[in-house]
């Protein structure tokens, strides 16, 4: 039967495009522990050199953003 062929063929084609989708999403850094000080800075390429957003975190709560997120991210947390 040719259909067989054709549907594991469009199966296989969907699965490809939806592994492409998922792995060209930005980088999330992990979230920020009770208690803690975090801040995500995130880069324009892999050298780390120029910086084009970031996202801070306080121990009160206050959460403040700036610029992009990008998939090349450093991510510190320290305790409060």
């Amino acid at each position: 039967m040719l259909r067989r062929p054709l549907l594991a063929a469009t199966v296989s084609a969907a699965l490809t495009l939806a592994t492409v989708a998922v792995t060209s999403a930005p980088a999330q850094a992990r979230p920020c522990r009770i208690d803690h000080f975090c801040d995500t800075v995130y880069y324009s390429d892999s050298s780390h050199t120029t910086a084009v957003g970031g996202k801070r975190e306080d121990c009160d709560g206050t959460v403040q953003t700036w610029g992009v997120r990008t998939g090349y991210l450093t991510f510190t947390e320290a305790p409060c």
